[in-house]
Formats: C-alpha cells, sequence, structure tokens
C-alpha cells in the first residue's frame, strides 16, 4: 500500500501550485465530496464555508470555531491532496483571538487558510482596514510561530458586503500583502477591468478568483489574466441543492420521481469509495 503523502509534503505541494500557471481549487463540503474530486484529479481543494454549514442546517457563518475546526481535521484526513481551508474572520474580533484560531486551524493540517475583513455585522460590515492589517499580521505571526508553512490568503470582502468599490478593495489587498498574506482574493470582482487589476496591484504575488455563477470567462482567458487560482465557493454544494431540491418538489407536488434522471447509481458511488 503506498504511503500517503505527510502534511508537509502537501504544504510544499500547494506552494508549488502558486508559482505558475493557473489551476481549479474546487471547493467540496464534506469528506465524500472531496475523496470525490479528489478521484477526479484536482491537484489541491478548498473548504466552502456555505457548503457545510448548509449540510449541517445552519446559514453560511453559522458554525462554530469547535466544529468548523473538527472539519478541517476531518477534510485534511479524508484527502492525500493539500486543503486550503475557508476559515472566515478568523472566529474573534481581535488580533489576539484570531492568532490562536489560526494556530489550532494550522494544527489541523490545511496548507493554506483564508481569513477575510468581514465582521458579520451589517451595520459595519467591514474592519476597519488598520485593524484588518493588524489581524491579517496577526495571522502570519501565528503561522510562522507554529513552524508552519501553511499559506495565508488575505480576503478584501468589499464586493460581497456591498461596497463594490474597486479601489478600497485593492488598497486593503495591498495591504494585506504587506501583512504577509501569500495569495489574494477579493471575492465578487467578475469584470476583465477589475480581474486585471488585482492582478497588476498584487504582483507578484498570487490571486484567487471566486466563480460562483455561469461566468463570461473561460479558464484559459483567466489564465491569460494572471489569475494563479480559481475557486467556486459555495457552487458546487448549491448544485447539489439543487438537484436535492428539484427532485424532492416533483415527488410533492406532482407525485413524479422523474427528479432521479440524472442522479448517480449507487453502485458508481460504491466504487469511487473502496479506492
Amino acid at each position: 500500500m503506498p504511503l500517503r503523502p505527510s502534511i508537509a509534503d502537501k504544504r510544499r505541494a500547494f506552494h508549488r501550485l502558486h508559482e505558475t500557471g493557473c489551476f481549479v481549487i474546487p471547493n467540496p463540503w464534506d469528506a465524500g465530496s472531496a475523496r470525490y474530486l479528489q478521484g477526479l484529479g484536482y491537484k489541491a481543494l478548498a473548504t466552502t464555508s456555505s457548503g457545510f454549514a448548509w449540510s449541517h442546517g445552519h446559514p453560511d457563518g453559522g458554525m462554530s470555531r469547535d466544529r468548523v475546526l473538527d472539519h478541517l481535521a476531518e477534510m485534511v484526513e479524508a484527502t492525500d491532496v493539500p486543503i486550503n481551508a475557508d476559515f472566515e474572520h478568523g472566529f474573534a474580533p481581535d488580533a489576539a483571538g484570531l492568532a490562536d484560531s489560526v494556530r489550532l486551524a494550522v494544527q489541523t493540517g490545511v496548507a493554506g487558510l483564508s481569513i477575510e475583513d468581514s465582521t458579520g455585522n451589517e451595520s459595519q460590515p467591514l474592519f476597519d482596514t488598520d485593524v484588518a492589517v493588524e489581524r491579517m499580521r496577526a495571522a502570519r505571526k501565528a503561522i510562522d510561530k507554529a513552524g508552519a508553512d501553511t499559506m495565508l490568503i488575505g480576503r478584501a470582502e468589499c464586493f460581497l458586503v456591498g461596497q463594490p468599490d474597486i479601489n478600497q478593495a485593492i488598497a486593503r489587498l495591498k495591504a494585506y500583502a504587506e501583512a504577509g498574506a501569500d495569495c489574494l482574493y477579493a471575492p465578487g470582482i467578475s469584470s476583465v477591468e477589475h480581474i486585471s487589476a488585482v492582478v497588476a496591484a498584487v504582483k507578484p504575488k498570487p490571486v484567487n478568483l471566486l466563480i460562483g455563477f455561469n461566468p463570461d470567462l473561460t479558464l484559459p482567458q483567466i489564465a491569460e489574466l494572471g489569475v494563479r487560482r480559481v475557486s467556486v465557493g459555495g457552487a458546487l454544494a448549491r448544485a447539489a441543492w439543487g438537484g436535492l431540491m428539484r427532485a424532492a418538489k416533483l415527488m410533492l407536488e406532482k407525485g413524479s420521481f422523474d427528479g432521479f434522471a440524472d442522479a448517480a447509481s449507487g453502485g458508481a458511488l460504491n466504487k469511487i469509495f473502496r479506492r
């Protein structure tokens, strides 16, 4: 039986993926979906806070730190590829608490983790820039103190919290890069102009692009813009939920079982998970 890659192996492989080219890092929401995506040939995977929360009957952001940490450990154990953690805002409002959260996340074996600058407070959806930068520095120091080479991804949530100002997003991303973020991410940007501007602003550090709906851009076009990696957030989980919702409504409302037409076979799933 071949030896499984170590945590250090996975982290080194993750860094290499960010050095050249452009890769897709899809977002499974549980061990089964992670193992399936690994089996397809994806070289790295990222968790999704929304997909994980929905699978437990909670809204995005509704899971506790302990449950998220347990989930990260499960995802790392279930797979042989690097796992990037959607670690939300670090489960702490202050830098000291954030550093403790990051320390615990690193211990799960993740190869990367993202920290958002959103507060979860509708009246003030983003941390002030200086506070957000202090939090990013604290995350960087916590990783370094742990002696880990876990990648730190700095997220500017402007476009997702009703502040679609590309200049503000770029200013924040540049500050996070200077504070120690290894990869930069502004979820919600979609135009060629915005993507190109972000890539140019933080170069040579890599940029993550979120594709959650049908985009106008293909992966080769995205690569041409200089993006290093593409994630899909909760899109795969939403696709799965869409299939369940359609099938369930057809049974209830029309007495029809046509919703199973595109379902995977039990035999195929058993074969996948026997590997």
